[in-house]
């Protein structure tokens, strides 16, 4: 196994972890009887333990070294996220999704650092594959999901199985880990204590925020829109977050030869133009066909803006590498996951189909400030020449 594709199934093991409990929101909120508002702050805890993640674990991250972090975020956002269908109501499952929110912070800035650092050892983009890992792991999951929900497979079973995947599997992969060595241009200085984004990152986390903000609707949301939309049987509700995680997957994982080809900003302004009328498709449909084709198209859109975000801000010389990945995660990450409780109050409030509505102009701002992906990779003295894609 190459040292990359160890890198990229931290990102695969969380996906599966994460997407299964997403998957099942639905049941969730009727095991805790809660309403769209009320499920939405229990996000927001969730968002908050990730912002916190984000913005402390760079020191820790860096003195436990990759294949560590790998061990203790993977399986503790797994872990947690696997004890909240059992507690006995979402009052104590509180501090549950806090924790698992920190780890799963955390596990974002250690994945995406070493994929930065192993795209500068062989000299081709890998940021796209690597973010297509987790949307791959996230297909496999939303449709394992879709038919254990209408085989009325019980919430609390379905996630400890994955669970179970998760440690068996991660145990294997994650003991070969080792560290890649930091870019030869990377700023030498040490991380802060707190990573908070700099004037000259805000467009970029704009261009990263905006296609999650699309995805967490799409993967939070999708299954109770189709149901409270369209009074659909469970699978074919739960083929919304499927449809939507497989076209990112293929969009992720064939994108970077892409990138290369026509340069990140091009492919970025396409890919922002594809979501926004994705997310007008499922605000506007009057069948669930529309709804599915919708939610595909704001899967391909999807694919690779954040990943281009996160790589243009590894390559950014005025910090640590760590810290600008964290300062970035941080904003984007809050919009990911605070983004689906906010849209939550809209759907309570005003209706789910405005809720999608909301998207579209935060996309078209993001289309604004395109100018912030930088055109090429950063210089590499030192490192290899750029090779022929192989892995």
């Amino acid at each position: 196994m190459k040292p990359h594709h160890r890198i990229f199934f931290i990102q695969f093991a969380v996906a599966l972890s994460v997407g299964a409990f997403l998957s099942r929101l639905p049941d969730l909120q009727r095991k805790f009887n809660l309403a769209e508002g009320e499920l939405g702050l229990l996000l927001a805890v969730l968002s908050l333990g990730v912002l916190c993640g984000l913005t402390f674990s760079v020191r820790l991250i860096e003195r436990l070294g990759a294949r560590r972090t790998a061990f203790v975020t993977v399986f503790g956002a797994s872990l947690f996220l696997a004890l909240i269908p059992w507690m006995p109501s979402a009052s104590l499952a509180v501090p549950l999704f806090f924790i698992a929110g920190i780890f799963t912070g955390a596990f974002e800035i250690n994945a995406n650092i070493e994929t930065d650092r192993h795209e500068a050892l062989l000299g081709y983009r890998i940021m796209s594959r690597a973010h297509g890992m987790w949307s791959l792991g996230f297909c496999l999951t939303a449709l394992v999901a879709a038919v254990m929900r209408q085989a009325a497979v019980s919430i609390e079973l379905h996630i400890i199985i994955t669970l179970m995947i998760v440690l068996i599997a991660g145990s294997i992969v994650f003991s070969g880990i080792e560290n890649a060595p930091k870019r030869r241009d990377a700023h030498p200085g040490h991380a802060p204590l707190v990573a908070f984004p700099t004037l000259g990152l805000l467009p970029l986390c704009l261009v990263g925020a905006a296609p999650l903000l699309a995805e967490g609707a799409s993967v939070d949301w999708s299954a109770i829109y189709m149901r409270d939309v369209f009074a659909v049987e469970p699978f074919v509700g739960g083929l919304g977050v499927t449809i939507f995680s497989l076209l990112i997957a293929i969009g992720r994982l064939g994108m970077d030869p892409v990138v290369d080809r026509f340069n990140p900003r091009p492919v970025a302004i396409t890919l922002l133009g594809i979501t926004a009328i994705g997310m007008v498709m499922v605000a506007t449909a009057t069948h669930p066909f529309v709804a599915l084709a919708g939610f595909g198209l704001t899967g391909i859109g999807c694919s690779s803006v954040y990943p281009l975000a996160i790589s243009a801000a590894a390559r950014r010389t005025d910090r640590p590498a760590p810290v600008s990945v964290a300062a970035l995660g941080q904003t984007t990450f809050l919009v990911f996951f605070a983004g689906p409780p906010l849209l939550g109050f809209v759907a309570e409030h005003v209706g789910i189909r405005f809720s999608y509505w909301a998207v579209v102009p935060v996309l078209a701002a993001a289309l604004l400030v395109t100018r912030a992906l930088a055109a090429d990779p950063a210089p590499t003295a030192g490192q290899p020449e750029p090779v022929q894609p192989h892995g």
